[in-house]
């Protein structure tokens, strides 16, 4: 059994999400929650209440791996500082336990839970809801996306998504290696 925690980086809303996952499609709930800070706190005070937060899920539920939303360009670049920040956030946490870490793109995440990688925010909410047979949608949407990613890495998890790569860096990783040989 393998207990993973799931985070949707965000300076506002940090989604945080964990399952058990006995097998590769056997999922179970196991906390869900949003920590938030106000948007009118210096950006230090937030940033400490996101990192207590995340302590205090982590002494509480003991995760193996922390599964995280890759940070990619947006239009809003105050919007991508944060989460990179909350993100790197999260890694550090995760290397001062000795946790593993997988990094998986929205569109991963997406294709993962729902089959289609554009799917739209209630999609993926009812999917999650479907899979972990919860009675209500977890809410806010950061809520059900750290569902959505924990779900993600136990279904596709593996030394490669530990590894946070993606396909197109594996290849290039494996390019790499025969070259050299």
């Amino acid at each position: 059994m393998s207990r993973i925690l799931g985070v949707d980086p965000g300076l506002t809303r940090c989604g945080v999400g964990l399952i058990d996952s006995a097998s590769a499609r056997s999922v179970s709930f196991v906390h869900v929650d949003v920590i938030r800070t106000a948007a009118d706190l210096p950006l230090e005070q937030r940033l400490l209440a996101i990192r207590n937060g995340l302590v205090a899920i982590l002494d509480e539920f003991q995760p193996g791996v922390i599964a995280i939303e890759r940070v990619f360009a947006q239009h809003n670049v105050r919007s991508v500082i944060g989460t990179a920040q909350v993100a790197g956030l999260a890694l550090m946490l995760a290397a001062e336990r000795g946790l593993a870490v997988a990094l998986h793109t929205p569109t991963e995440v997406k294709a993962s839970v729902t089959g289609y990688g554009r799917a739209d925010k209630n999609q993926v909410t009812a999917m999650v809801t479907a899979i972990l047979k919860l009675d209500t949608p977890p809410k806010p949407a950061d809520a059900a996306d750290a569902l959505a990613l924990a779900i993600c890495h136990a279904w596709r998890g593996g030394a490669s998504a530990l590894a946070g790569e993606t396909a197109a860096q594996r290849a290039w990783r494996t390019a790499l290696g025969t070259s050299r040989s």
